[in-house]
């Protein structure tokens, strides 16, 4: 939806609950040109901290304990 920056104070707490309700993004425009959009704000997940954090995070690929064929320059 785009409105005007005139019709966005005559209805903005109308709009807002339009916004959180529906999702819908509003484009608003002063005098033709674009001058923000309103969006309703994305559900953060939250922040896991500790052992475990990375759970279903990552995928092990291959054999981990073996060691690789190739001998590194430390090594020598």
């Amino acid at each position: 939806m785009t409105i005007t920056a005139t019709e966005f104070k005559a209805k903005c707490l109308q709009i807002l609950d339009q916004v959180n309700r529906t999702g819908e993004v509003v484009t608003i425009t002063k005098r033709g040109q674009v001058v923000a959009e309103l969006r309703a704000p994305y559900e953060a997940k939250p922040v896991r901290k500790g052992p475990g954090m990375a759970k279903g995070e990552m995928v092990i690929v291959g054999d981990i304990m073996e060691p690789i064929d190739v001998q590194w320059d430390a090594l020598k």
